[in-house]
């Protein structure tokens, strides 16, 4: 995989609160019950649970279920924001 480019435009500096985090491959799933869905810190992808199946159902979350992150950026952002991969 290449790194990813100082120019890609997912990048909007969320090296302030995603710098070394700490994330966990689940289902969607919320704390909140005002929520049915997140999106995606870098590219906005909508994840939900089945109820809306026109998102990803799964992705990677912080333990407080609150930054969620799609598959493919996770992939491509863990390298460069050090992202830790939670057992």
């Amino acid at each position: 995989m290449s790194p990813v480019s100082d120019d890609d435009w997912r990048l909007q500096g969320q090296e302030r609160y995603l710098l070394g985090a700490a994330f966990k491959l689940r289902p969607w799933a919320t704390v909140d019950p005002h929520w049915d869905h997140d999106h995606c810190e870098f590219c906005g992808t909508k994840l939900a649970g089945a109820e809306i199946p026109d998102a990803l159902h799964e992705g990677y979350t912080t333990q407080d279920l609150y930054r969620w992150v799609c598959p493919q950026c996770f992939a491509d952002m863990r390298e460069r924001f050090q992202l830790r991969l939670l057992p």
